[in-house]
């Protein structure tokens, strides 16, 4: 009774604290809850759970690793079907690498299916965020342009030595943004596809043939004939200058210390470098054997005396 007094004074805003009785009640509730729960049908419910979860862990992986050599074994026949129908190695590289992308993020959505996830969900979020992605890549889609760009155009190819944007090597591959470019002292390096399909590109790879300039300077008072009979006579004892078109040497220039001579022959593409080397040693050791000397920047002082 007095309890139910105090219980009616309470306002029913404020919580009300329970007798001893009632939490032993309902801790005895709770108790007898636990204790009378079927616990063999909890655990085989979970057990089945935990299987079920691992089954699709393991087909996801199972189709993962398949669709993996999948994708290899299909760029392995694209490729031999190109070279087949000898395509362009450029545009070749370009094709693998789009078509490994595609499949990829295929085998991606496959797989996340498989594991239960709403696939259609993520293709809606997707879609939901594209213009804030494409903004933010924009650059990326320029240089995606570029890769197509390049291909149509084709101002340089796989195997090809240029020189663009500051950087000069050999074209190693087209990706899908970036061209790799190989330097002469192996260097890699990624020059994004919108910057060199629209930048000045020195090819030095599409002739076959390439022209070699050397410029010697030799002492005022030496004969240039002399120089000139003895610069030809090196370059036609090297095989690897063409006689045709026959090399030359002119005065290209009466500088403060030295007469300058233009040497110039034509050679193989690919034997530029070596030629442009070599026959720089050769002009130093045999020159002054033929009473050519190379001068050096020389000052002449006139004291005068008061």
């Amino acid at each position: 009774m007095l309890w139910n007094f105090f219980a009616q004074a309470l306002p029913v805003d404020e919580p009300l604290i329970l007798p001893d009785s009632v939490q032993k009640a309902n801790i005895a509730q709770t108790i007898d809850k636990v204790i009378h729960t079927d616990y063999r049908q909890f655990f085989s419910d979970m057990l089945g759970d935990m299987v079920w979860i691992a089954l699709k862990i393991v087909v996801a992986l199972a189709i993962y690793f398949i669709g993996r050599w999948i994708v290899r074994r299909l760029i392995a026949l694209l490729d031999l079907a190109f070279e087949k129908r000898k395509v362009d190695i450029s545009l070749r590289s370009f094709m693998r690498h789009t078509v490994k992308i595609i499949f990829t993020v295929i085998l991606i959505l496959i797989v996340v299916q498989t594991l239960g996830v709403n696939v259609t969900s993520i293709i809606a979020l997707f879609s939901a965020a594209t213009l804030a992605i494409g903004m933010a890549w924009s650059g990326t889609a320029q240089n995606f342009a570029g890769g197509i760009m390049i291909l149509l155009m084709k101002p340089y190819r796989v195997g090809d030595f240029i020189s663009a944007q500051g950087q000069s090597g050999t074209v190693r591959d087209i990706k899908l943004f970036s061209t790799v470019i190989t330097t002469p002292d192996n260097q890699t390096i990624f020059v994004p596809n919108n910057s060199i399909a629209t930048a000045i590109v020195d090819n030095y790879s599409t002739a076959d043939l390439r022209r070699v300039d050397w410029t010697v300077g030799i002492s005022y008072g030496d004969s240039i004939e002399a120089a000139r009979k003895a610069l030809l006579d090196i370059l036609a004892a090297d095989s690897r200058v063409l006689a045709d078109p026959a090399p030359v040497v002119w005065v290209a220039a009466l500088a403060d210390s030295s007469v300058n001579l233009t040497v110039r022959a034509w050679v193989r593409n690919a034997d530029y470098w070596n030629v442009f080397f070599e026959n720089n040693e050769r002009f130093y050791n045999e020159l002054p054997q033929h009473g050519i000397n190379f001068p050096f920047p020389q000052v002449d002082v006139h004291m005068k005396k008061e």
